[in-house]
């Protein structure tokens, strides 16, 4: 029995699910009028149970308090294709040159649905997990990484789900998320997406830093130093997409 007072570790827990649950859902498609009100209704940050407080999380919030109390009321239908068209261009066609999935930051190739992404549809596996259309959305995308941790997080009964949470981030999630974010913060033309790539990038470093404490899970040397703000992507300057011209990424 839980002293008076003190946390309940599964109320934590599904409260962090829910977390990485709606910034699955901020990445999984372009937003709707109801999601817009339903985030404007509050600061950002108290929408989330993870208490915030890295700059890089903090500047995601601002940016998207800012979007989103700039906006009409009512939402029109202006606002929603202009976030329609930003949301493809960063999801859909790789405007950006920023994939929203694994393989193509960490294979040498820099090709989708590669090793990468094997080994992610491993852990998905090992948990009873199936992605139910690979082709059209890889396992190793960013939805699918991020409602698989919810997923783990949710697992009060499994002795190792906790752990494998930590273990998962250092191996998939962290090694590449960093950088999509902050590329797509630094080339994206909307701060609403600019917003959520860094609370993204933010939340995820802020979460890593809590599983040391409720998992006892310290991250290896190369992802502690990248939380730290020492990322491995160069800076580039952004260039503008065009079709078949050079690599994809």
């Amino acid at each position: 029995m839980d002293e008076v007072g003190a946390p309940d570790p599964r109320a934590i827990r599904d409260a962090l699910a829910a977390d990485l649950r709606l910034l699955a859902q901020l990445h999984d498609r372009e937003p709707d009028a109801a999601l817009l009100e339903e985030l404007g209704r509050a600061p950002i940050a108290e929408l989330l149970a993870l208490v915030l407080e890295g700059e890089t999380a903090r500047s995601g919030c601002a940016l998207l308090e800012r979007t989103l109390a700039d906006l009409p009321r009512p939402i029109t239908r202006a606002v929603l294709d202009e976030l329609a068209a930003e949301y493809a261009a960063i999801y859909l066609v790789h405007a950006y040159r920023a994939a929203p999935s694994e393989s193509p930051w960490l294979d040498k190739d820099k090709i989708e649905r590669q090793e990468p992404m094997f080994e992610v549809r491993g852990w998905y596996r090992h948990y009873g997990l199936e992605v139910p259309d690979w082709r059209h959305r890889p396992d190793d995308h960013l939805v699918h990484e991020l409602r698989f941790l919810a997923h783990l997080l949710e697992l009060h009964d499994h002795p190792a789900a906790l752990n494998d949470a930590a273990r998962f981030m250092d191996a998939h999630p962290l090694l590449w998320v960093p950088n999509f974010g902050r590329r797509v913060a630094r080339r994206c033309a909307s701060p609403f997406f600019a917003g959520i790539a860094l609370l993204t990038v933010g939340y995820l470093e802020e979460l890593r830093a809590l599983l040391v404490e409720l998992a006892g899970v310290a991250p290896p040397a190369a992802v502690a130093s990248r939380s730290e703000g020492q990322h491995s992507e160069a800076e580039e300057p952004a260039r503008p997409y065009l079709p078949g011209a050079g690599p994809g990424w």
